[in-house]
């Protein structure tokens, strides 16, 4: 009997799960995917170039809240789980509503759907969104590249949120590359910085096609994680990023927890900033879990182009957004730079917001003061900006990775903030992962 399935994600590790292990599986089908998290990606169609023969239709995607009902009207037998950074209460709720509705609940395995390079992968991974995972990955896709004298290409996690058949496979070795990809300001902080030190990213929808252009390459293959999800591609090194500011939620999240469990170094970042009793906390947390994990300990200092500009000023920050939005963090690097450099006051972003960033703030009142930088439509990057426009304030402090002064026109004076990795004392990460793959013979 074929087995009715609903995938319920977040146009990424959704569509994934459903390539490498529903696709062509006769065994079941697929009736619907549901999407969250992010804005205006549900209504559209998983396209039947991408869905495989068994799809001649494709798949429609609906909104998350449309789950139970659909379960109801297809008589669907099963839910497959397929995103991340969410509580273990927020996962078992889904659970619950998908049983009480007579349906099967699952969780594929991590292992399972990851898929097998003929090139070393090294993982970048991470138990919270925001815990430091890009810049702990251009760390070490510039250390391979420039100590190592390899041939370094990071495979980025999926961010498809624009035309699905157009983004099967995209490559970003420059910035015309972002513009022909259409790329949205959430990739383009993620591309941007590593496109800027000569390195060529991948990402995507099907990851299979993904590995075969990487591997033709690279001599090495850096997956850059996306939130905490685990890797697509089975690591020869798991390297996993963990954030003191939320102690403890290395334990709660799904599946941050999967990824402390299976790393082989654990890079607790932001030591620096973090209270010790809570950089203690997770360092516990580590070797209770995976006590033969390497920790290394990070900082991840912070410095603006122009600190003198922030003295004295009436400021709008503006963070990275899925950091500070469903990621929880209660503030981001910009709102560190103003402190530290000596803002007079940090005005509240919410009193300015209009349209598709209003709405954000009620979605997420947990944001206070900051200014998220969602930029996932053309409509949403036009209501930031306008909501930037219409701020009262002396000046605009940002801290994403993308320079947003390229990409928004902003009317009042503007400061970049920017903050890399690094090693706050011994073991150094070079060390510990030049040591591990030269047990693998990797180097």
């Amino acid at each position: 009997m074929i087995e009715k399935v609903i995938i319920v994600g977040a146009a990424g590790r959704d569509f994934h799960n459903f390539n490498v292990y529903f696709r062509g599986n006769p065994r079941y089908r697929v009736i619907a995917f549901t999407a969250a998290q992010i804005p205006n990606i549900e209504g559209r169609t998983y396209p039947p170039e991408l869905a495989g023969e068994l799809y001649p239709e494709g798949v429609p995607i609906h909104p998350e809240q449309e789950m139970a009902e659909l379960i109801r009207k297809h008589r669907v037998d099963l839910v497959a789980f397929s995103y991340s950074d969410v509580s273990y209460r927020h996962v078992m709720h889904k659970a619950s509503i998908a049983m009480a509705e007579g349906a099967d609940f699952i969780l594929l395995g991590a292992t399972y759907t990851m898929l097998k390079s003929r090139k070393p992968v090294i993982a970048v991974c991470a138990v919270r969104t925001g815990a430091g995972k890009s810049q702990t990955t251009r760390k070490i896709a510039s250390l391979l590249k420039e100590q190592a004298g390899k041939r370094v290409v990071v495979v980025r996690h999926p961010m498809p949120y624009g035309d699905l058949r157009k983004q099967a496979v995209q490559r970003m070795s420059s910035y015309a590359d972002f513009e022909s990809n259409k790329c949205t300001i959430e990739e383009r902080e993620e591309y941007e910085p590593l496109v800027e030190r000569g390195i060529t990213v991948f990402a995507g929808i099907d990851y299979g096609l993904i590995l075969e252009r990487a591997e033709s390459e690279a001599d090495i293959i850096v997956w850059d994680g996306g939130n905490n999800d685990t890797p697509f591609f089975s690591p020869d090194l798991h390297i996993v990023v963990f954030d003191p500011h939320r102690a403890g939620d290395e334990l709660l999240y799904y599946p941050g927890e999967t990824n402390m469990i299976m790393a082989d170094v654990a890079v607790i970042n932001k030591v620096d900033t973090a209270p010790p009793e809570k950089v203690e906390e997770v360092a516990r947390n580590i070797a209770g879990s995976n006590p033969k994990a390497t920790i290394v300990l990070a900082e991840s200092p912070i410095t603006a182009d122009d600190p003198d500009l922030i003295r004295g000023r009436r400021v709008l920050v503006i963070e990275d957004g899925p950091s500070i939005t469903h990621g929880g963090m209660p503030f981001g690097a910009a709102t560190i730079a103003a402190k530290k450099f000596g803002a007079a006051e940090i005005v509240p972003a919410a009193h300015f917001a209009i349209g598709t960033i209003k709405e954000t703030f009620a979605r997420y009142p947990h944001i206070g003061n900051q200014l998220p930088s969602m930029g996932y439509s053309e409509q949403q990057i036009k209501d930031l900006e306008e909501t930037i426009n219409r701020a009262d304030c002396d000046l605009v402090i940002f801290s994403t990775p993308a320079d947003l002064r390229c990409l928004l026109q902003i009317n009042k004076p503007a400061v970049r903030v920017r903050y890399e990795y690094q090693d706050h004392g011994p073991p150094l990460l070079e060390d510990v992962v030049f040591d591990r793959l030269g047990q693998k013979g990797i180097l």
